[in-house]
């Protein structure tokens, strides 16, 4: 191996410092559903109503087929702002104004973005600051599926509770 390697960091996720109010994250990874997903995520959730997961039924609404479940679509874009927002959270603090603004059908690529709405530091942890954003989800054709605000405690840079389980290779030699 070449004696000019050298390590790079990789991506630590945004810190509490790093946060301002106003910034937009576009989100860097769309998703799309399937059936599959729309099925387990029923059965793991115990959701029993059929409009979810039986294709005849679904024929017969006005939708005409099966709809996502609206939690599994809000789990993905939460997930999908985990990269950019909560990388290093301590918690989630709260979700609110939770509104299913479009229906999302098996075969729809969401994508998801993040308006910082709030930063402010932490009264009961000094290591840690409080972040609000509003993060709104869109399909393949650029509608609105979902959107929700959302709270969360963020860890500062130096916090001491910052964890790090990744191991050190027992042979550090690259040959």
């Amino acid at each position: 191996m070449s004696s000019d390697a050298y390590e790079v960091d990789g991506w630590k996720g945004r810190f509490f410092e790093d946060f301002q109010e106003g910034a937009i994250y576009r989100h860097p990874l769309g998703r799309t559903v399937t059936q599959d997903d729309n099925t387990w995520f029923t059965l793991l959730t115990m959701n029993t109503s059929e409009l979810h997961f039986n294709v005849e039924y679904g024929k017969l609404t006005e939708f005409g087929r099966p709809l996502i479940v609206s939690p599994l679509t809000l789990a993905i874009a939460s997930g999908q702002s985990v990269t950019d927002l909560t990388q290093n959270g301590v918690a989630n603090l709260g979700w609110d104004e939770v509104r299913m603004t479009h229906p999302v059908f098996a075969g729809d690529t969401l994508w998801s973005e993040s308006l910082v709405l709030g930063v402010r530091p932490s009264s009961s942890r000094p290591h840690a600051g409080i972040v609000t954003v509003k993060t709104r989800t869109l399909n393949q054709n650029g509608e609105e599926v979902c959107s929700f605000k959302r709270t969360f405690l963020v860890h500062r840079r130096d916090s001491p509770h910052l964890i790090d389980p990744r191991p050190q290779p027992l042979n550090p030699d690259w040959s």
